[in-house]
């Protein structure tokens, strides 16, 4: 699963990456949390546009926002039949924005926290599924979302078993274009990717809490050598 990331890079960077026409002001980020709104990219009018999705899907059908706190992933194996995530799946896809991702190894003493990111240190796009939800008891519509995760690769594994589906450049195209319902298509892109791209290394156990905040989150902690 994914269940923390650190997105910092300028609102300028982003803004050419993902071919917007405006970014605003971002505030660094390195303890994003579910629950907490998240940047991501969506189709608009033949455009993309950047909004802020609540982290934790809240299917179209659900009585109650809470449901949305157990939907934070989404698995890529079964995203075409499981009901809070199959017409998502099918019409309301997007790119969330990040920086890299941590996750948890099992170690004497306790869990011990990795970063993960791209070797070219570029911001990344997780795979990502966003619902509109209206309460039956009334109020403002919630856009919410869940990242899509899958096997993790090779190297990684040794950390987690799963990790976020991360979409090169080429890909996203077809898997923001809301006109594609090619379930196998789409599918085919939900890989864990190239293992040569990624690069990890132990980090403090302060991200535990996500109280914390700050770069120092990301700096390599003593532990085992980086993956």
């Amino acid at each position: 699963m994914c269940g923390r990331y650190a997105f910092f890079s300028p609102a300028e960077s982003v803004r050419r990456l993902f071919a917007l026409a405006a970014v605003p002001a971002l505030a660094p980020r390195y303890n994003i949390a579910p629950t907490q709104d998240v940047t991501a990219v969506r189709a608009a009018g033949g455009a993309r546009e950047l909004v802020l999705l609540h982290w934790g899907l809240v299917p179209r059908w659900a009585r109650e926002r809470a449901l949305g706190n157990r939907m934070i992933n989404a698995r890529a194996e079964t995203l075409a039949v499981k009901p809070a995530f199959r017409d998502a799946f099918r019409r309301r896809r997007c790119l969330v924005v990040a920086d890299g991702w941590y996750e948890w190894q099992a170690a004497p003493g306790g869990r011990q926290p990795w970063f993960i990111r791209t070797r070219d240190a570029q911001p990344l796009a997780f795979a990502g599924l966003w619902e509109r939800w209206t309460d039956p008891a009334g109020g403002q519509p919630l856009e919410s979302c869940a990242l899509v995760t899958t096997d993790a690769t090779a190297s990684l594994r040794r950390i987690h078993d799963r990790m976020p589906v991360v979409l090169p450049p080429e890909h996203w195209p077809r898997w923001l274009d809301p006109d594609c319902a090619d379930v196998p298509a789409l599918g085919a892109l939900l890989g864990p990717g190239d293992d040569a791209r990624f690069e990890a290394w132990p980090v403090s156990r302060a991200v535990n809490s996500p109280r914390n905040e700050g770069p120092a989150l990301i700096e390599r902690a003593g532990g085992p050598e980086p993956a």
